[in-house]
């Protein structure tokens, strides 16, 4: 059986599962929508650029180290995705993108991610539903 350290309950893996949908559906949104321009330290978008560049550095340092943390292949998957993810974000705040290469790739990591992260609380419903046989024994 596959140990998960963070996603260790299906709660957890309901709560991953739907921040993933939320990002990837932002991650479509902006993909259609916008095309970023590149950061600019000077200028009236300068603030709202570096609260943005502050903020993916955060989220991508943050799933970097729980990637480090989890145990499990199917654990360490989804968290790459999502780093990965984050990264690619980082990378179009900082570089722009002109022709939605980045985007697009955000997009692709994140259904990914989604379908690891369903994978996940599949496993967590599976062993939900044979614990009680397996305590009867």
């Amino acid at each position: 059986m596959e140990s998960f350290s963070i996603l260790n309950s299906r709660k957890r893996a309901i709560v991953a599962l739907v921040h993933s949908i939320i990002f990837l559906a932002v991650a479509g949104i902006q993909a259609v929508v916008s095309h970023a321009q590149p950061l600019a330290v000077h200028g009236s978008k300068a603030t709202s650029g570096l609260i943005l560049l502050t903020i993916y550095v955060i989220v991508t340092t943050v799933l970097l180290m729980l990637l480090k943390a989890s145990d499990c292949t199917k654990e360490k998957l989804y968290f790459a995705l999502c780093a990965g993810s984050a990264s690619f974000g980082l990378v179009r705040i900082v570089m722009g993108d002109q022709v939605l290469h980045v985007n697009v790739m955000r997009v692709l990591l994140l259904g990914c991610a989604v379908l690891v992260g369903m994978l996940i609380l599949r496993t967590h419903s599976l062993r939900t539903q044979l614990q009680p046989e397996l305590s009867g024994d």
